[in-house]
């Protein structure tokens, strides 16, 4: 890999590709190119390509990207898409798969894709089971590197309606967060700026294999 890292980012206009974006500003050696179906505001200082299409066409999208590394940060809630499973599955599954296969033939040599704290394909949970269905299929798509982001609540200003249970979240998570120990500890909340601040310290390492971090990881990355 050369000096300078191409990383291509999917899903730029949620909480953290946003949060990405912002702290990728000013960064030495990276070349950052985000994915995505609308524009949005840069932050300042940013020097960076937008590519907007239809998803239809992000995989075009992704190879105009030449990357070396591709963060999926791609997700719905049940809620979101007003219960509808099959509509949530369409994004948490079909599309991160169609990213993640999009970057492999596009030559990528690292993914890092944003999961979920609990992901699980034995799951009760259809929202849990459908992310450790996801895992599992990237992992045999056979990346030289695979880094997989198990956040507990994430806390940042979210744009659109305001969802007012994550907002109570966020209020008492800090609090909550102190009585999270032991097994409990990966459910700890993560503020969306430190989660990016993890996606670009991961960018371009060079172990090869497949990695899953939570919080306890996320807090030694960003003490390396």
């Amino acid at each position: 890999m050369s000096d300078t890292i191409r990383m291509v980012l999917v899903g730029a206009t949620g909480l953290i590709g946003r949060s990405v974006i912002e702290r990728a500003v000013g960064q030495p050696g990276l070349e950052l190119t985000a994915v995505a179906r609308r524009e949005m505001p840069l932050p300042p200082g940013a020097r960076m390509q937008m590519l907007l299409s239809d998803t239809s066409h992000w995989d075009d999208a992704i190879a105009a990207g030449r990357p070396h590394v591709v963060v999926i940060a791609l997700g719905t809630t049940i809620r979101t898409v007003g219960g509808d499973k099959a509509a949530f599955r369409a994004v948490d599954h079909d599309l991160v798969l169609q990213c993640a296969r999009a970057a492999k033939a596009a030559g990528a040599r690292q993914l890092i894709v944003v999961s979920s704290v609990g992901a699980r394909m034995a799951s009760k949970n259809f929202y849990l089971q459908v992310k450790g269905e996801v895992e599992d299929q990237l992992a045999k798509l056979r990346f030289d590197r695979l880094d997989i982001l198990r956040p507990g609540l994430l806390r940042g200003r979210r744009e659109g309606p305001v969802r007012w249970g994550e907002r109570i979240g966020m209020v008492v998570s800090p609090l909550a967060d102190l009585l999270m120990q032991g097994s409990l500890r990966p459910y700890r909340s993560v503020k969306a700026e430190r989660l990016a601040e993890v996606i670009l310290a991961l960018a371009g390492a060079r172990v090869k294999g497949r990695f899953v971090h939570q919080h306890d990881e996320f807090e030694r990355l960003l003490r390396r």
